[in-house]
């Protein structure tokens, strides 16, 4: 079977700085792979190459068969959850897939079709009609994982979805985002600082170092790497980057990202 995401030998400097090293992975079609690693790992840089957000100095890597020299493609291929928000809080939750439909070029008919099923599986049915401002933390998150598989995506890319939700929003969230896999095969490629999240939601999980890729595998894999059969997540990051405390890592930019997102979800 093709991989639906082929990574090979990726490069990003900026400036003096090289964010992304030499990185190379594959992801088949519906897994769901993670991208762990500290800040200033370099996850963020190779989502954005991934998504045709930046253009890499070298390297090559192609979504859902088409190159990175196709962004237009590759954008209509995938759905990208970010950090930042996506959703107009001065607009209903039914509004606001509306117009990313229409932006992904959807027409009514079909619109009408599936905007009420994804309300439904994102569990905002009920919410619809009311103005996003008035959203908990966790609604609006299910209803910026409902624009991105709105045009049903090949692919969706998750940004640290759950960062700054409660932990019985973000156990919610997990059952919906099974329930993407389940209910339309899509492939989730997630980014996290929840080493639980990784291990409980995806298949594979590669960990990311200055720049590098240290390592890559299964849960059962990277125990056996690390020589540590009974070891969760966090010890085997421990293991293989020395640390657990990857919002320690990061610049004054880093941290203002989190608390701003911790806000407008709390």
């Amino acid at each position: 079977m093709e991989p639906i995401i082929k990574v090979q030998n990726l490069n990003k400097s900026f400036k003096e700085v090289q964010a992304v090293k030499d990185v190379s992975f594959k992801v088949a079609p519906g897994e769901c792979f993670a991208l762990l690693g500290p800040n200033g790992a370099g996850k963020s840089t190779t989502i954005k190459m991934l998504i045709t957000l930046l253009a890499p100095d070298s390297g090559e890597a192609w979504v859902n068969g088409f190159s990175l020299r196709q962004p237009g493609h590759i954008r209509e291929s995938i759905g990208y959850v970010p950090q930042s928000l996506s959703v107009d809080g001065a607009l209903t939750g039914y509004e606001n897939l509306m117009i990313f439909g229409k932006l992904y070029g959807m027409g009514a008919k079909e619109l009408k079709e599936r905007i009420p099923r994804i309300l439904e599986l994102m569990d905002l049915t009920e919410a619809a009609q009311r103005l996003v401002a008035h959203y908990s933390g966790g609604m609006v998150r299910r209803l910026e994982v409902g624009q991105a598989i709105l045009h049903h995506p090949a692919v969706i890319f998750l940004d640290e979805p759950t960062v700054g939700l409660d932990p019985v929003a973000r156990k919610a969230l997990w059952g919906h985002i099974r329930g993407l896999q389940k209910e339309y095969g899509m492939t989730l490629f997630l980014t996290t600082h929840y080493m639980d999240e990784a291990q409980e939601l995806c298949d594979r999980i590669a960990i990311m170092n200055k720049g590098s890729i240290e390592v890559m595998g299964t849960l059962a894999e990277l125990r056996k790497k690390a020589r540590m059969p009974r070891a969760d997540m966090d010890e085997l990051f421990v293991h293989f980057v020395g640390h657990l405390e990857p919002e320690e890592q990061g610049d004054l930019s880093d941290v203002k990202r989190i608390r701003r997102t911790a806000r407008r979800l709390g």
